[in-house]
């Protein structure tokens, strides 16, 4: 705090200070304590809150693991979005380190700036743009017919694959920046010095290159996670009835069925959920919350 007063003065110190406190409260505590509030409470009529009725129970949660559609939504989106991590994860790092290690710089700024180009587009309207690509009389199935590879359409959107294919392609830009970030300090002289010692390529990664990137991979994880688990949009646009995601159960829930108590307890699940991801990536990486927001 000194260090800021003496930098900027006492008068921008307290706006910064205050504006960073009125964030954090108005903006994540609050709403959060609200929504888990709600989450604990029934679903009432306005003449029967504040009444006997409306204590605080388990009935919305208990709901959830006892009905076993939208426990199985649950559980799949979970697990969707491990997969779409682990495959976000298994493109990006050979391309961060490319980035960071390989490429000349004029070839990584262009490779850098092709990477951001497609972005500057909204989220939706690239969804839509896979939506084209992939609908029975698009590019792939015209192409394929053409070729006469296939006698019929492939019938792509509303399946789960396609999902994550959208998902991994919304999301890789925050899988690989955090890599080629740290990537890129490291010293190149370990590298060379394991070539001269005669070391193979997969154990130059093994051993240098990914220790020195877990910050970056535990950052890239988390993101990319947080991001397909909560994901609304490209569910919405490339999914169907048999390929819901929970983030829809918890749009229904709210919008829908009108009933914000239940939506609010399923997305607290899911707000726990995240929080646990976050652990466990912290521990496997063996990170602190210091390395990761870095």
């Amino acid at each position: 705090m000194r260090e800021l007063i003496f930098r900027y003065g006492a008068a921008a110190t307290a706006i910064m200070v205050f504006t960073t406190v009125a964030w954090v409260l108005g903006l994540l505590i609050l709403p959060q304590l609200t929504m888990i509030d709600y989450s604990f409470r029934l679903a009432l009529p306005l003449d029967q809150v504040g009444g006997p009725n409306d204590a605080y129970t388990l009935t919305n949660y208990a709901f959830l693991f006892g009905n076993a559609g939208f426990l199985s939504i649950f559980i799949k989106t979970i697990w969707s979005s491990i997969l779409v991590t682990l495959v976000a994860f298994v493109m990006c790092y050979p391309l961060a380190y490319y980035l960071a290690r390989g490429a000349r710089l004029d070839r990584a700024r262009l490779l850098i700036v092709a990477l951001i180009v497609p972005y500057w587009i909204n989220e939706i309207l690239r969804t839509f743009a896979w939506m084209l690509i992939l609908a029975r009389g698009g590019l792939i199935n015209t192409l394929l017919l053409d070729a006469g590879v296939i006698d019929q359409p492939i019938v792509f959107l509303g399946a789960t694959p396609t999902i994550l294919l959208g998902m991994v392609y919304a999301y890789v830009l925050f899988m690989v920046f955090p890599i080629y970030n740290v990537l890129d300090t490291l010293d190149h002289g370990q590298i060379e010095a394991a070539r001269d010692l005669g070391a193979p390529w997969w154990r130059i990664h093994w051993r240098i290159a990914l220790p020195h990137a877990k910050p970056g991979i535990a950052v890239g994880c988390i993101s990319t996670f947080m991001l397909a688990a909560g994901s609304y949009a490209v569910p919405t646009i490339l999914g169907g009835p048999q390929s819901r995601w929970f983030t829809e159960v918890i749009y229904s829930q709210f919008f829908e069925g009108m009933n914000w108590n239940r939506g609010a307890a399923f997305a607290f699940l899911l707000l726990l959920v995240c929080i646990g991801f976050i652990m466990v990536m912290m521990r496997l990486f063996r990170v602190s919350l210091g390395e990761v927001a870095r």
